[in-house]
């Protein structure tokens, strides 16, 4: 049920949904991008040009290091200005920000991660570690605004939960009932990763895993997959879920790669659609 007179809630929402448009976006990024890059070039620099003992080089090391972390957080990491600029190039499609507008920030007493309707009278999608031990679970859309959530049904075994909230005409998306190769190609995923709400952003799915604790196997994504991502649905070219994102891990032949939850397995043990 949404609480809007209870002033605890009034300041979680104060700053759950804040949210830069593109344009304000791809300038602080690429002012960051410069600034970052002018930094590891000064650096090389040093490198070429200072003739020091070895202990005096680390100690500058350090010290430029603890600059550089002071000014400029994990959130302005080149690797991650890239998946963001990516993000600013596709919510200028409007269909991205219909999607957009179904992606909920899910947020406990310590705990923050990605979330999606999928219905119109309030039924919520999210990972199981997400809401896991906490007292409270906050429901934010960009613009129906802030909901209480209750647990309806805890799949632990799969990472999912199913929230409810007291809401009604709300944006969702529709879940795929199956999923062939060719929805492998091209996927888009929204979520709340680092510091930011709402990115949209897109790569593939390379293959399946079988993970140790799991009796199913699971999506892995050859895509920028961050913290905060937990929850984001993955959509087909048709707007349909097809897998839920819930964490990384380090492959042998792939690197770092996204894992998902495939929405068969989902689907399996919905209560609803």
């Amino acid at each position: 049920m949404r609480n809007s007179d209870d002033k605890e809630w009034d300041i979680i929402d104060e700053d759950l949904y804040e949210e830069l448009s593109a344009e304000e976006m791809l300038e602080l990024l690429e002012e960051e991008r410069r600034q970052l890059l002018e930094k590891e070039e000064q650096n090389e620099k040093k490198k070429r040009t200072l003739h020091i003992p070895k202990w005096a080089l680390m100690s500058i090391v350090i010290a430029m290091f603890i600059q550089v972390i002071a000014i400029f957080p994990q959130t302005f990491s080149i690797p991650a200005i890239d998946f963001i600029r990516t993000s600013t190039i596709l919510m200028q499609d409007d269909q991205v920000n219909q999607y957009r507008e179904a992606v909920v920030v899910i947020e406990g007493e310590n705990n923050k991660g990605t979330g999606f309707a999928i219905s119109e009278n309030g039924y919520i999608l999210t990972n199981y570690h997400v809401i896991e031990s906490q007292p409270t679970i906050t429901v934010a859309f960009e613009k129906q605004g802030l909901y209480h959530a209750e647990v309806v049904k805890a799949l632990p075994e799969i990472d999912i939960a199913l929230l409810k909230i007291d809401g009604e005409k709300l944006p969702f998306l529709r879940l795929a009932d199956k999923v062939t190769e060719k929805d492998y190609q091209n996927v888009l995923f929204i979520g709340n990763p680092l510091r930011f709400n709402g990115i949209a952003n897109k790569g593939q799915i390379i293959g399946t895993t079988q993970l140790t604790d799991w009796n199913t196997p699971v999506y892995m994504l050859n895509a920028p997959v961050y913290r905060g991502n937990s929850g984001s649905p993955v959509l087909n070219q048709a707007g349909e879920v097809i897998g839920v994102v819930f964490a990384t891990i380090n492959h042998e032949q792939y690197s770092k790669v996204g894992l998902a939850i495939p929405i068969e397995e989902i689907n399996n043990q919905l209560p609803v659609r």
